[in-house]
């Protein structure tokens, strides 16, 4: 297997996306690994961090079809499916698509949105495919939601249920530049003017390509005991409600693979699953008692050290 396009097109994505989102390099690649699997990704931070420019940015690298969505409280299910109509020239029903019908799809403040609305993007988001009226419509491919939410915002606020957040492959967080890159940012020209020059780095084609391709990555029997170590410690640590599910454990596996690609390398290594696992696994577990999403991450990377990671023979 040749690891050279996943190299090559891994530098576009990140440099390419670094024009308009300065310092966030690592959680560009999580993004385009996460794109690759066929997963979809949840950005929770503080408001004014970059979370909406910078998956707009990664859209616009990317070339596919893109549509934004504003969650609020009054969203309908049907604004985002779509809805069947009554077309009178023609004299009958035609159906009407929604917004999800699309590539990409940005879910700004996700959390806005009442379970109702939150739940017509299940079916979506993990079967690749909506149901109107009992009439079931394939989506596009490639199909990849972008989620963002606020975490200090409770009023007029839902929290996804666990069914939702496992459906997401990664949650990530951005976090705040450093002092001499947020001068920089300040200094230079909007953001926004630099998102419109973008242009996309790969074609349709070899993103099918690199799909067909990563599942090839060879991941070594001790590796994925490595893996299964680390799930079923999750499933009896006793700090967590309810471990890693089978759907968090596979998505471990393939960002594994991912990861190993991009590197340049037809074979996982135990630091692959190290450096991914923290972003698949934490927002699937539960904590007892009201504790947070970086607690998750912190007591995963606690209760990961403690687990022996194989050497080579």
């Amino acid at each position: 297997m040749d690891c050279t396009l996943f190299q090559e097109k891994t530098e576009q994505v990140v440099e390419n996306c670094s024009q308009v989102i300065v310092g966030k390099e690592d959680k560009i690649r999580l993004i385009f690994t996460a794109f690759l699997c066929s997963g979809h990704v949840l950005l929770e931070d503080v408001p004014g961090t970059g979370k909406t420019m910078l998956l707009r940015a990664f859209a616009k690298t990317v070339g596919s079809g893109f549509k934004r969505i504003q969650f609020t409280p009054d969203l309908l299910p049907s604004d985002l499916t779509g809805i069947n109509f009554y077309n009178q020239k023609k004299a009958d029903f035609e159906f009407r698509p929604g917004p999800l019908f699309t590539n990409m799809v940005l879910a700004d403040e996700i959390n806005r949105a009442t379970p109702r609305t939150q739940s017509s993007l299940l079916e979506a988001m993990e079967e690749g495919q909506i149901t109107v009226d009992g009439v079931t419509y394939p989506m596009g491919e490639p199909f990849f939601v972008m989620a963002t939410q606020n975490p200090v915002e409770s009023y007029g606020t839902f929290p996804l249920p666990e069914a939702q957040m496992d459906r997401f492959f990664m949650k990530l967080s951005l976090g705040y530049m450093t002092r001499e890159q947020e001068m920089a940012v300040i200094s230079r020209e909007p953001s926004a003017v630099r998102l419109e020059g973008l242009k996309p780095v790969f074609s349709m084609e070899e993103l099918r390509k690199m799909k067909a391709e990563f599942p090839k990555v060879k991941v070594h029997e001790d590796v994925l005991g490595y893996m299964m170590d680390i799930v079923e410690k999750t499933r009896k640590e006793s700090r967590f409600v309810t471990g890693v599910s089978t759907r968090g454990a596979i998505a471990l596996y393939k960002a594994s693979q991912v990861t190993a690609a991009c590197a340049g390398r037809d074979f996982v290594i135990p630091e692959d699953v190290i450096l991914v696992a923290p972003y698949v696994l934490s927002h699937r577990i539960i904590l007892r008692g009201a504790e947070s999403f970086e607690d998750a991450r912190n007591y995963l990377k606690e209760m990961m050290d403690g687990i022996p990671v194989p050497l080579e023979a």
